[in-house]
Order: C-alpha cells, then sequence, then structure tokens
C-alpha cells in the first residue's frame, strides 16, 4: 500500500520528491474514435482514474475510454471515509456505506451501468485491511473512533498489535500492526472476512467486474483467499498492492494464486532506464528480470504513490514518461494500468473540484489516458493480443523497435539526435497509419519500412489502422 493515509506533515516527510523535475509537455486534446475484462481478455488495459468523481468517469467511459478500447476502468475507493481534503482521506474508511467525496450509491450505480455500456468494466479500489486513524464524523455521517465503528467493528475485530509497522523482515509485525498508524482490522477472523466480503459482494450487486485490493501485504495471502471465496462471484477479478523489497519477509509471489499481483519492480526499473540506462536493455523485459509471471502481473509505469514518492516516472518527466506508457503499451508483459491524475506541488492535495472533472487538461486534470501517444496505444495493444515479441531491433543505445507478429511494429527512439532508419518488419505489405504521429508510412513486400524520429518520439504501426 505505500505511504498513504498519514497526516499532512507525516506525508510529505514519507513521500518527499527530489526537485527539478521536468514539466509535463502540454498536450492538445484528441479526435474521439469502441470497446470484456477480466484480464486476460481481449481488452487487459486499464485507465485508473484517481480521484475522479464517478459521475466524471461516467461521462469519460462513454466520450474516450470506450471508443479508445480501454478494458476498464479502475475508481478510488468508493466507501464512506473520514473529512478532508487531502487525496489520502479516501483510504481511511469508517464504514462501507457507498457515502466517499466521489459520490453517493446511485452515482455510482450510474457509472458502472454507463462504463458498461460503453463497453468498459469497472474495477473499484477497495480498502479492506483496516480502518481510520482517530474519530469523528465520516463523509455520510457516521461517527465513529479508530477502535470502534458502530454497528461494524469493535475493538474485538482488530489485530491486538497497536503499534506501528517498524520491521518489513517480520511478518507478524507487518501483517498484524498497524500501517502509519490505522486500525488493522483481523482479516483472520470469520466475522471479519464475512462483513468485508458483504462490502465487496454489495459492490458486485451494482455490477463491479473486479477490485483491486489496497495493502494486501499487510494481510495474509491465505486470508485474503478466504473474503475472496465468499464473494457471490469469486471468479471477479482481482489486483493485489503487493510492494516488492528485498530480503522482505512477505513476498509478491505468495498472492499470485488469488489473482493479479502489481509488479512495483517494473515501474521502477523504467524510470532507471528511460533516466540513466540503455532502452537496449528493454529486450528481455518482465520475467527476464525475474519478474512475477505475466500472467499474473498487473504493470504501470506510475500510480498515485508512486508518483508523489519519486520512485518512479510521472507526469512530470515529460516525454520520457510517455514514452515508457508507449512502450509498456506495446510491450506483452503483464496487465497494464495508465495512470491519469491532476497536477499536484502538494504532495497531499486532493483532487480539484472535489473530483469533478469538467474537461480534460483544465483546472490541473493531467488525464494522462487521453494524451494521444498513449490513448493510440491501447487499440495497438488490442490489435497485437497474443502475438510474441518479434523482430527486435537496437542501437546499442536508446533507440528500439519491435513487432508484434504480422499485428503490429513500433520503434523508439529516446536519443537527443533524428534516427533515419529502415527497420525489418513482419507486417503485411501496404499502407499503414502511424498512429503517434497521424503520418502515412509504407511498408514493402520485404517487410520493410524506412521512418525517420524525432529525438524522444516513436512510431507504431497496427493492422486496425492502415487509414488517417
Amino acid at each position: 500500500m505505500a505511504l498513504k493515509l498519514v497526516s499532512g506533515k507525516a506525508m510529505a516527510a514519507a513521500l518527499a520528491l527530489s526537485a527539478g523535475a521536468v514539466a509535463a509537455l502540454t498536450i492538445p486534446a484528441p479526435a474521439p474514435q469502441q470497446a470484456a475484462a477480466a484480464p486476460p481478455g481481449e481488452k487487459d488495459v486499464t485507465a485508473v482514474m484517481f480521484e475522479w468523481s464517478f459521475d466524471s468517469v461516467a461521462r469519460e467511459c462513454t466520450r474516450r475510454l470506450g471508443p479508445a478500447g480501454y478494458g476498464y476502468v479502475q475508481v478510488s475507493p468508493p466507501q464512506e471515509h473520514i473529512q478532508g481534503s487531502q487525496w489520502w482521506t479516501s483510504y481511511q474508511p469508517v464504514s462501507y456505506r457507498i457515502a466517499g467525496r466521489l459520490g453517493d450509491r446511485a452515482a455510482f450505480e450510474n457509472m458502472v451501468d454507463t462504463c458498461h455500456a460503453a463497453g468498459v468494466k469497472v474495477v473499484a479500489d477497495s480498502v479492506i485491511n483496516h480502518m481510520s486513524a482517530g474519530s469523528g464524523s465520516g463523509t455520510g455521517g457516521s461517527s465513529y473512533s479508530k477502535y470502534d465503528y458502530p454497528g461494524l467493528y469493535s475493538s474485538a475485530d482488530l489485530d491486538s498489535c497497536t503499534a506501528e509497522i517498524t520491521n518489513y523482515q517480520d511478518r507478524t509485525n507487518v501483517q498484524e500492526c498497524e500501517l502509519v498508524g490505522l486500525a488493522d482490522l483481523d482479516t483472520g477472523e470469520d466475522y471479519v472476512r464475512d462483513t468485508i466480503a458483504g462490502y465487496l459482494n454489495d459492490l458486485l450487486s451494482l455490477g463491479v467486474d473486479g477490485f483491486r485490493i489496497d495493502a494486501a501485504k499487510h494481510m495474509a495471502a491465505s486470508d485474503l483467499a478466504a473474503i475472496k471465496s465468499r464473494l457471490s462471484d469469486p471468479g471477479a477479478y482481482w489486483k493485489q498492492e503487493v510492494i516488492h523489497g528485498e530480503n522482505e519477509a512477505v513476498s509478491p509471489s505468495e498472492y499470485v494464486g488469488n489473482g493479479d499481483v502489481q509488479e512495483f519492480r517494473y515501474a521502477r526499473d523504467l524510470k532507471r532506464v528511460f533516466n540513466s540506462e540503455n532502452l537496449a536493455y528493454l529486450e528481455n523485459y518482465g520475467e527476464g528480470w525475474g519478474y512475477l509471471p505475466s500472467g499474473g502481473a498487473a504493470v504501470f509505469v506510475d500510480n498515485h504513490d508512486t508518483e508523489r514518492g519519486g520512485d518512479t516516472l510521472s507526469y512530470k518527466d515529460g516525454a520520457r514518461y510517455t514514452l515508457a506508457n508507449v512502450f509498456m503499451l506495446a510491450w506483452p508483459y503483464g496487465s497494464p494500468d495508465v495512470n491519469s491524475g491532476y497536477e499536484w506541488s502538494d504532495k497531499d492535495a486532493g483532487p480539484p473540484n472535489a473530483g469533478a472533472v469538467s474537461a480534460c487538461w483544465q483546472d490541473g486534470w493531467k488525464c494522462q489516458h487521453a494524451w494521444p501517444e498513449i490513448e493510440s496505444m491501447v487499440a495497438f495493444r488490442n490489435a497485437a493480443r497474443g502475438q510474441a515479441v518479434t523482430d527486435w531491433w537496437d542501437n546499442g543505445a536508446d533507440a528500439i523497435a519491435f513487432g508484434r507478429g504480422s499485428k503490429a511494429y513500433v520503434a523508439i527512439n529516446h536519443e537527443t539526435s533524428p534516427l533515419t532508419h529502415t527497420f525489418q518488419t513482419s507486417l503485411p505489405a501496404g499502407t499503414y497509419c502511424d498512429v503517434q504521429s497521424g503520418s502515412t508510412v509504407t511498408v514493402n513486400g520485404s517487410g520493410q519500412l524506412t521512418a525517420t524520429l524525432g529525438p524522444d518520439t516513436a512510431v507504431a504501426l497496427h493492422v486496425g489502422a492502415t487509414d488517417c
């Protein structure tokens, strides 16, 4: 679960980000374009709409996510939480009512129905490891104290360790003590398991297709399996946040039997490669780097925690960030998340307009899911599904290219100077639209194409885009 849900000062200290990040490029609004889910489905890309209101997500499913080919949208936690403007208040639940900052039950249900109508399935970020760190009245009016949630949980339903987690080499400390001071639920207890499953089943009854399990590392994998077995649809998509740490007591591999596991090493290593190493090293990226099996990995360039913590790239890295997303969506490892959030300088700051998005690229909303270079790669990935990497080429440094069988081909130039090259592909001969630039590219009878790529640009072709 990374470092969320703490006081402003603690959050600022925990998520200190080095200065000097590159400002993001100004991206023009793209023209709209059609749209299953539980990876591995035909469309496995998830748009993670961090702190977007449910009404805004509904509109975006119809306007962009469905037409672009996104298979899923992930929404921020819907459950009632502590009051406050900071984003991390969403991760301190006080009840399981749908009564948070982002919308009520009716808005949530309408969002699910609207997204389904657009061909987009819905994943709910689910906070089930813990409750709050204090006392008060929640966003839906529920009274609570740290160890008492009337009608829901009492101190008997919480783990006996009330100290904060301090030792990640100690499994008991990690899974039974308090994450940054939050009341830790005893997920080994049948009543707690039943109650959590009841909440998730309520979301399933509203049409939710799956769950991102927040702070999964802080619950035993067997506890999560027991909760999942109680679901009305035990086959619902399940994505678990288990942050890898060297020589730690709890390993991400323990959780693959339950469903997908977020592979944090993927995002961290992408930052290092794009910042200071050679893209040529990516030729065997994924399992070849010791990561989780592809079929059980959820991957990302950044998420709401890591962009604030600085351990991955973020929108502030401009072209490097864009190209990293292009690579992720072209490369056949894991099921990818595209993070879509808002500008921030204060790492605690909550969403503009309490999550209401009137338009992309206004009021601080970054809308990375709709950046043309990123959005266009969703259809690329869908077209290339099931095809292995072919025709790898690199210049030994920061220019690479590869195909996805006879379905797609991408070239990425992360050099500081232009690159002109004749690339060998396995594409059928013909005319294609480069979905990165909107220009026409010809592939000859030998499967070759000649292109000039400017610094920090890409060329991407697939069989579903033959006209510009």
